[in-house]
């Protein structure tokens, strides 16, 4: 009896320290908690034991509220109508033609913005708000390089977007686009960031700026000038451009980013043209091969081929064959990386910059410098060709442009033993392109001119002359 009594109490306490132990070492609990910095830990020793990454840190994935920010962007986007007299019909009379897209408001007293193609060539710019109103647009300027341009209305207490970082965004991250695609009004689409920086030559012209935001938010004619946003509704680009076959969207959307879009519109706002900051290079995409024999560990970043006589990167003692690696506190990739980032500076402004050379890496301070290599900015004054090309330029006026029906920019004096007066060309020509790409100011065309390396076609009209005219010479004839 003594026995079983002493097997009963044996199995006893082990049965209770069993339970003891398994209690203090073991919470049967399969509970988790999520602290403030959204680290998950799990209580019980079982999944400790079985989930091998106890230890790390999860974040809640809770799914990508659209609404509040489409209902933040669609208020502030507006449908844009251009109209454009062109040809003539019946008894002499005209015909209008026009394009449509959108446009962004941008502050609550009426500037918006939008594509410098959708009111191309345009004398009577319409807006319609998404609440029905409509308003005749006055053109502040605009910048083919970008294809951005502002526009105003005269109207008070607006509903605007607010920028974003257009810098912060990340590929992967969730944007919406907002427009009026075939004239369907506050259309709103979803898709991801696909790429940055990406460069699809599509402007035309050596001062174009390409470094794209690309989506797979579906994009159609129509949403030119549109607002691609980010889920809380910030304005991070302006849809811009598709790449496709049909004329529809075929898959891939592009945006101007949002930070070139403010230097733009601030400085139409503030001097009604761009003031273009340069370095004062050419430059080139950097292979893998070159890296390897300068001793790069990759081919990331710009290669320089050319260096401007007295220009920024001249005085600040660049060289052909150095590196481009960054710029302030960006990495550099890419030239049309690097053409953005210098796009969003002024004549004048100081960056630093990070270059390659000889196996070691430099920094620099640099003043970028204008065109003209000037620090100043500058206002178009019209005699910038006088000295190397014989001519002087203005703007047309809106009488000019509504009588002769053209967009471009009048020759008003030519010197006589010029390389143009040798051309035949005679004051009160209409440039309206210049090598093929059209003009619409004095200032796009001077631009345009200094940008051609040397063979130049001036193509435009006369007053009263229905015949296209096609001036070519060479600059250093």
């Amino acid at each position: 009896m003594k026995k079983y009594l002493l097997l009963l109490l044996v199995s006893l306490t082990s049965s209770l320290l069993s339970v003891f132990l398994y209690s203090r070492l073991v919470d049967t609990r399969r509970v988790v908690w999520e602290n403030d910095d959204g680290e998950v830990r799990y209580t019980s020793l079982v999944d400790k034991l079985f989930n091998a990454r106890s230890t790390s840190a999860f974040q809640s994935s809770a799914p990508t509220n659209f609404i509040e920010a489409a209902e933040i962007a669609t208020p502030s986007v507006v449908n844009i109508r251009a109209l454009q007299e062109s040809g003539s019909g019946i008894w002499g009379s005209s015909t209008l033609t026009g394009s449509s897209g959108s446009g962004v408001i941008l502050s609550p007293d009426g500037y918006i913005v939008t594509n410098h193609h959708v009111v191309e060539r345009s004398t009577d710019i319409k807006v319609t708000l998404a609440d029905k109103r409509e308003y005749k647009a006055k053109l502040i300027g605009s910048d083919p390089s970008t294809d951005i341009t502002l526009l105003k209305i005269d109207e008070g207490n607006l509903p605007f977007i607010v920028f974003g970082n257009s810098d912060s965004v990340r590929i992967g991250e969730w944007v919406l686009a907002v427009g009026n695609p075939f004239n369907l009004e506050s259309t709103v689409t979803a898709g991801i960031i696909s790429a940055k920086g990406r460069n699809i030559n599509i402007l035309g012209g050596g001062a174009s700026i390409e470094s794209f935001i690309q989506t797979d938010a579906a994009v159609n004619p129509g949403n030119s000038g549109g607002a691609l946003v980010n889920t809380v509704g910030e304005l991070i680009g302006i849809n811009t451009a598709i790449i496709t076959e049909s004329g529809s969207y075929e898959g891939y959307s592009f945006a101007v980013p949002s930070n070139l879009v403010q230097k733009v519109i601030r400085d139409l706002r503030e001097f009604g043209q761009v003031q273009r900051a340069y370095l004062g290079v050419s430059i080139q995409e950097l292979d893998s091969e070159t890296a390897r024999e300068i001793g790069l560990p990759n081919a990331e970043g710009v290669y320089i081929n050319r260096v401007t006589t007295n220009g920024a990167a001249q005085d600040a003692g660049l060289k052909i064959g150095d590196v481009i690696l960054g710029l302030n506190t960006a990495h550099v990739k890419s030239p049309s990386e690097l053409q953005e980032y210098i796009g969003r500076f002024r004549p004048g402004d100081q960056v630093s910059l990070d270059y390659w050379r000889s196996g070691k890496k430099y920094r620099i301070r640099i003043t970028l410098k204008d065109i003209n290599n000037s620090i100043a900015a500058t206002r178009v004054r019209g005699d910038e060709l006088e000295d190397d090309l014989g001519i002087e330029l203005r703007d047309l006026s809106g009488d000019e442009q509504r009588k002769m029906r053209i967009q471009g920019v009048m020759v008003t004096s030519v010197r006589r033993g010029s390389v143009i007066y040798n051309t035949n060309m005679q004051p009160g020509f209409v440039i309206s392109s210049v090598n093929g790409n059209r003009v619409s100011s004095a200032a796009e065309a001077i631009e345009a001119i200094k940008n051609a390396y040397n063979s130049l076609v001036l193509d435009g009209y006369y007053e009263g002359e229905p015949d296209l005219y096609s001036y070519r010479f060479k600059k250093d004839e």
